[in-house]
């Protein structure tokens, strides 16, 4: 871990203090009594915190303790006239006296050491993965009360965001440092090593609350993401739950878009296996094959530079998946997508995103409902509020002929981020549940929704048809069903339906249905 103070960086695994004039191996009483003070900054420490601390109680002398804070001192520039940094109060203790930043990480570089030295504005490098810092909220009502609100959103939304597996997130203690200071989203980023800020304001009026939060860049200071919500007070802690969720689902597609953009302006021979990952999701999301076999290409670099990379294994299952389904129904692509989505459960067992593509994949072409419905329940525990995990699920769950849960996991990714790129998933699974149910209006409105977000998905635009079979709207059910074979010319009903393993009572149902469209048996 690296804890920053002013110019100076504490390496807790190294047990070195850099900064100033390079790299300090201190003495260990001295490097521990530095760090607690480091940790407890701008709080008067008293000497029998520090004797606990440092000595585990044992009896010791002040000239033993003076010797150490003199010691700590000296290592900074500090002294006891000066006091700077290391400030004593008389009669009670002890106080470091500046800004601390804290995050899991690298050693400083040489290069970062000497720009301190030469008397730099202090910063902290960026870690491998994107990363992202939510400040407190302001509190803009008129009742201080309302601190805790916010507050218990802001911790909430930190949490829910360290659930993110591919996200670098920044702890409680360190964000909160910037409580009722007016907030530069640029030098938070600085300080704190992050790509991304999050903030937000609460206002309370009446009986109705109001949020606002808005994702930031912090480096450019442009806006991702910004969305206000208004409610009433009947239960605040729901209240807190609800707004959170919605946070959260919605802050996870736009990092990742942003990410995705970041990335396709480096160079290819700077790319890493995340970045080759983050470039070959857009053509994985278009959920064709000609797409697919690109993004395959990449994928399979990304593994060659990371083996046991469970995201990128899920990737290459949810492609292979397409390859199988849309290009000829080739053995080879079936056993590839198995293949990988069992080593994206297998290494994923903590990422959400992996297990959602190795479980829709176990589940939709090996056809293993129980550890497919295994691995989607362990992605929502991992995060409950990932579109992705539910999007991904909604499908799943329609094919398998559970309307109820196929619509309520769709509508849930849809609210909390409407605006995906996968919305044409949860348009989908929203369409099938209501074919299901026999609901053949709604659910060629659900169609119409995942073609306009989707245009070239060949499964939508056959749910379309199918819908509209059955409502006896025969032209438009044919018209529908020539884009189908316009997008996807090896497609047969039957041929699909077994290869998604669809329960039987729905593909009975769907395979009539295509049949009337003219679609092929």
């Amino acid at each position: 871990m690296l804890i920053q103070f002013d110019k100076f960086l504490l390496d807790t695994d190294r047990r070195e203090l850099s900064g100033g004039h390079g790299a300090v191996h201190l003495e260990p009483q001295v490097f521990d009594l530095l760090l607690h003070l480091a940790q407890n900054a701008n709080r008067v420490v008293s000497k029998d915190e520090l004797i606990e601390r440092i000595w585990n109680g044992r009896a010791v002398s002040d000239a033993a303790l003076n010797s150490r804070i003199h010691a700590a001192r000296r290592a900074i520039g500090d002294n006891g006239d000066k006091q700077a940094i290391i400030r004593t109060i008389q009669r009670r203790g002890f106080l470091l006296a500046a800004d601390v930043s804290t995050r899991v990480g690298e050693a400083p570089s040489a290069a970062h050491r000497n720009a301190q030295a030469e008397g730099a504005p202090p910063g902290l490098a960026l870690p491998d993965k994107p990363s992202i810092a939510v400040v407190p909220f302001q509190n803009l009502s008129d009742d201080p009360a309302q601190d805790y609100f916010a507050d218990g959103m802001v911790e909430d939304i930190i949490t829910g965001l360290s659930r993110i597996k591919w996200l670098f997130v920044i702890a409680r203690n360190s964000t909160f440092a910037y409580k009722g200071q007016p907030i530069d989203v640029k030098r938070v980023g600085r300080e704190l090593g992050v790509r991304y800020v999050l903030e937000g304001s609460v206002r309370k009026a009446g009986e109705r609350v109001r949020i606002n939060a808005q994702l930031m860049e912090a480096e450019t200071r442009i806006h991702l993401w910004a969305e206000r919500y208004d409610s009433r007070l009947d239960d605040i802690f729901a209240l807190q739950d609800e707004i959170t969720l919605s946070v959260v689902g919605a802050i996870e597609p736009s990092l990742r878009d942003a990410e995705i953009e970041r990335v396709k302006r480096k160079r290819p021979g700077s790319l890493d296996a995340y970045d080759l990952a983050l470039r070959a999701l857009p053509l994985a999301y278009v959920a064709m094959p000609e797409q697919a076999a690109k993004a395959v290409s990449l994928l399979e670099q990304a593994l060659t530079l990371e083996p046991d990379y469970a995201g990128a294994h899920g990737l290459l299952a949810w492609c292979y998946q397409f390859l199988f389904l849309r290009a000829g129904f080739k053995e080879a692509c079936r056993i590839s997508a198995i293949r990988h989505a069992r080593a994206a459960v297998t290494y994923g067992r903590d990422d959400a995103t992996a297990l959602a593509l190795g479980g829709f994949v176990i589940g939709l072409i090996e056809h293993d409902r129980v550890a497919a419905r295994e691995a989607f329940e362990r992605a929502l525990a991992i995060s409950p509020s990932s579109a992705f995990t539910l999007f991904l699920g909604g499908i799943f769950l329609a094919w398998a002929g559970e309307a109820e849960r196929a619509i309520d996991w769709a509508e849930r990714a849809l609210r909390v981020s409407p605006f995906d790129r996968l919305a044409f998933g949860g348009h989908q699974a929203v369409a099938t549940g209501r074919f299901i149910r026999a609901q053949y209006e709604e659910a060629a409105i659900a169609a119409r929704r995942a073609i306009l977000s989707n245009p070239s998905f060949s499964v939508t635009h056959s749910l379309l048809a199918a819908a509209l079979a059955k409502l006896g709207r025969t032209e438009e059910a044919k018209a529908a069903a020539r884009q189908v074979l316009a997008l996807q010319s090896s497609f047969s009903s039957s041929g699909y339906c077994n290869a998604v393993g669809i329960t039987p009572a729905l593909a009975a149902e769907l395979v009539e249905a295509w049949h009337q469209a003219g679609l092929p048996p």
